[in-house]
């Protein structure tokens, strides 16, 4: 048993790093039918990631995509805590210095989709669901 638990642990890490699921596709459609332009997916850094880092008018936009199944857990915007806030925050300084975005305005959005409602699933869009402090 033990050994089928290695195997199934070690081929999951031998994927590489995350796609981010049928959640972010979604998540990128819909912002780009909103008039995003999508400048990144899953950018990693030694701070933290960001789901997707996108451009909206001026503002370079930095989303949490978060996916519920059910219900129990509330809603998908709600469990962004303060401390992932604050992970996705310093991630998106390193990304702006790193882009030469120092001037842009920067934005965080957190897109929720539910997937528990009958005829397909559903996304909320929090523009400004954040700001630079976490809060």
């Amino acid at each position: 048993m033990a050994a089928e638990a290695l195997k199934a642990l070690v081929s999951r890490l031998g994927r590489g790093p995350r796609s981010g699921g049928p959640g972010e596709t979604l998540a990128c459609r819909h912002l780009e039918g909103q008039g995003f332009v999508i400048l990144a997916r899953n950018y990693r850094c030694r701070s933290g990631e960001v789901d997707v880092v996108a451009r909206h008018g001026e503002a370079t936009v930095f989303v949490e995509v978060k996916e519920r199944h059910g219900a129990s857990h509330g809603a998908g915007c709600d469990s962004v805590t303060f401390g992932k806030r604050r992970r996705i925050v310093r991630a998106a300084r390193l990304y702006a210095v790193a882009h030469g975005l120092d001037e842009a305005p920067l934005r965080f959005d957190v897109v929720s989709i539910d997937w528990t409602q009958a005829g397909g699933p559903q996304i909320r869009h929090d523009q400004g669901a954040f700001n630079v402090d976490g809060g």
